[in-house]
C-alpha cells in the first residue's frame, strides 16, 4: 500500500499583521484671529500608511504639518476630520498608551530634577517595579551614553541640548515600547550629538521597534529610514520606499583628484573638472574602476549610485508644488 500524497493546497497562509499607524483623509483646522473668524488648516487630507517594524520618517519644510501629525496620532490634539488608528485602536485610545514612546520636538522637563529623578518617575507612571527600574535605566544609560556623575547629581537645568536630547530619549524608552515617535530628533545638535542619536534609532530598529520620526536632517533620514513621506503646507506630496522615490539607477557618479586623464576619460566619458576634483559617470564597474585609479595614483573624493540625493528630490517636490499654484 502506498503511502498517501500530502497535500499543500489548503496550508493555511500566515496572517498579515496590521498596519501600526493607518490615516484616511485627515484633516486638522484650527479657528484663529481675535474674533476666531480665520481658519488655519496645518493638516489636510492626510492619508499614509506605517507597517510594524518599520523606520518611517516624515519630511517637510518648517509649518508642513509635520508636528501637527504627529500630536493627532498621539490623541494629543483631535482631527476635524477623517480617521486614524494606531496599534489597531482608534487614536486616542487608552488602551495603547503604554505601548508608545514620544519624544517631542521641544521637551520640558521640570528644572530641579536630576537626570535619574526624571527616569524613576517616568518609569513609575508605566509601573515599573524598583528592580526593574534599576535594570531599565541601567540599560538606557549605556544607550544614550550619559555620565552616570550628571545623571545622579546634575539638575536639567544645567544639561546642555544635547544631553537634554538623550535624557529625553530615555524617558521615551523607559517602558520599552513597541512604537516610538520621535519628533526632530536631531534638532540642534551638534555631530556628536546626531552620531549617538542616529546610532540609538539604529539600534531600535535592529529590536524590531517600529520608529516614526520627523527630522529636517535629511542626510541622516537617507541612511536610517525604510520608507519617507514628504507633507508641505499640509498636504501628503508622495511616500514610499528611497528607490520608489529617488530610482534605482545602476550607474555611479565619482568625484575624485589625480590620475591619468586619458586613462580617466575611458572610465568617465563625461569627464568635468571643478574647483579642483574631476567629476563624471562610471563607465564600468566600481570595484575595476577603484584598482585601475589605484595603480595611476588618483584618489576618490566620492562615489555614489547617480540618482538624486533625497535632498535633491525634496527641494525638486517642493518647488514644483508651489511654482503649480
Amino acid at each position: 500500500m502506498s503511502a498517501p500524497v500530502p497535500s499543500f493546497v489548503d496550508a493555511p497562509e500566515p496572517p498579515i499583521a496590521p498596519a501600526v499607524v493607518q490615516t484616511y483623509n485627515l484633516t486638522k483646522t484650527y479657528r484663529t484671529g481675535f474674533w476666531l473668524n480665520q481658519q488655519v488648516t496645518p493638516l489636510s487630507q492626510c492619508s499614509l500608511t506605517v507597517q510594524p517594524g518599520e523606520t518611517f520618517g516624515l519630511l517637510g519644510p518648517n509649518g508642513a504639518g509635520k508636528t501637527t501629525l504627529l500630536k493627532v496620532l498621539l490623541g494629543i490634539v483631535r482631527p476635524t476630520s477623517g480617521r486614524a488608528t494606531l496599534l489597531g485602536q482608534p487614536v486616542g485610545d487608552r488602551t495603547v498608551k503604554h505601548r508608545l514612546g514620544y519624544l517631542p520636538e521641544n521637551a520640558y522637563f521640570y528644572d530641579y530634577l536630576t537626570g535619574i529623578e526624571l527616569l524613576q518617575y517616568t518609569a513609575g507612571l508605566f509601573g515599573l517595579s524598583m528592580p526593574e527600574q534599576r535594570q531599565r535605566i541601567s540599560q538606557l544609560l549605556d544607550m544614550v551614553e550619559l555620565d552616570p556623575k550628571a545623571i545622579y547629581k546634575k539638575p536639567l537645568k544645567k544639561y546642555s541640548k544635547g544631553m537634554l536630547q538623550r535624557i529625553g530619549l530615555a524617558q521615551a524608552l523607559i517602558n520599552d515600547p513597541e512604537v516610538v515617535f520621535l519628533d526632530e530628533p536631531m534638532s540642534g545638535l551638534d555631530p556628536t550629538g546626531r552620531f549617538r542619536v542616529r546610532e540609538v534609532i539604529l539600534a531600535l530598529k535592529e529590536k524590531g521597534k517600529t520608529i516614526f520620526f520627523n527630522s529636517h536632517v535629511l542626510s541622516d533620514v537617507e541612511t536610517i529610514c525604510d520608507r519617507v513621506a514628504l507633507l508641505d503646507q499640509g498636504q501628503l506630496l508622495c511616500s514610499g520606499t528611497l528607490n520608489e522615490l529617488l530610482g534605482t539607477s545602476a550607474s555611479y557618479r565619482v568625484s575624485g583628484r589625480g590620475g591619468n586623464l586619458e586613462v580617466l576619460n575611458k572610465w568617465l566619458p563625461d569627464l568635468q573638472f571643478q574647483r579642483g576634483l574631476w567629476h563624471g559617470i562610471l563607465n564600468g564597474e566600481p570595484y575595476d574602476f577603484l584598482s585601475s585609479l589605484r595603480g595611476m595614483g588618483g584618489t576618490v573624493v566620492d562615489l555614489k549610485l547617480a540618482r538624486p540625493t533625497l535632498e535633491e528630490f525634496f527641494l525638486d517636490q517642493i518647488s514644483q508644488r508651489r511654482s503649480a499654484k
